[in-house]
């Protein structure tokens, strides 16, 4: 068990650090602004980028409204399939890792919100795009680092084990010494 968790506590700093941003600035917002209302620290940016409060009953950026409960159940789902299979992904493969983070950071902290108020807060607005918070925000970049993470793996992969001619290698052939040795 302590193997586990010394292998487990990247994922789980990753994932605290979210969890709490993600909370506190969720907890500010609903301090300091009434539903709907806009905060706008300069004028001339409204127009580009702005903080508004938000309640969210579906998934990230608004969508499936009449899913939040099948998403809290997904949340939970999900986060334990991080943890489970986090420890049998290889340390080089860091970036796989660090989007695993990601993922369960943003997860637990939307299903954080999920259940204790039966709502995400949501409150960044960008140009058009819907009303996001920073666990959506972690989740996204965490699915995009995940994709290249894993395009990597496969690149690394193929590099390994095609030969010039695009067969296969077995295993490396061994390196001769430039003075015939």
């Amino acid at each position: 068990m302590k193997k586990y968790l010394s292998e487990t506590a990247s994922l789980f700093w990753i994932a605290a650090t979210i969890i709490l941003l993600d909370q506190v600035t969720k907890s500010i917002i609903r301090a300091n602004l009434s539903l709907g209302e806009i905060y706008r620290p300069d004028l001339w940016i409204t127009q580009y980028a702005r903080i508004i409060h938000w309640q969210n009953y579906g998934a990230a950026f608004g969508i499936f409204q009449s899913l939040g409960s099948v998403f809290m159940v997904l949340s939970f789902v999900v986060s334990i399939v991080i943890i489970y299979y986090y420890h049998q992904v290889p340390r080089q493969d860091w970036l796989v890792r660090l989007a695993m983070g990601l993922l369960l950071g943003g997860a637990v902290g939307n299903l954080i919100d999920r259940l204790h108020q039966g709502f995400v807060t949501d409150f960044i607005s960008v140009g058009q795009f819907p009303v996001f918070n920073i666990a959506d925000a972690s989740i996204s970049t965490g699915v995009a680092i995940l994709f290249i993470g894993m395009w990597m793996q496969e690149r690394r992969k193929d590099v390994h084990e095609q030969k010039p001619d695009g067969g296969t290698l077995a295993a490396p052939p061994p390196s001769e010494d430039a003075s015939g040795e």
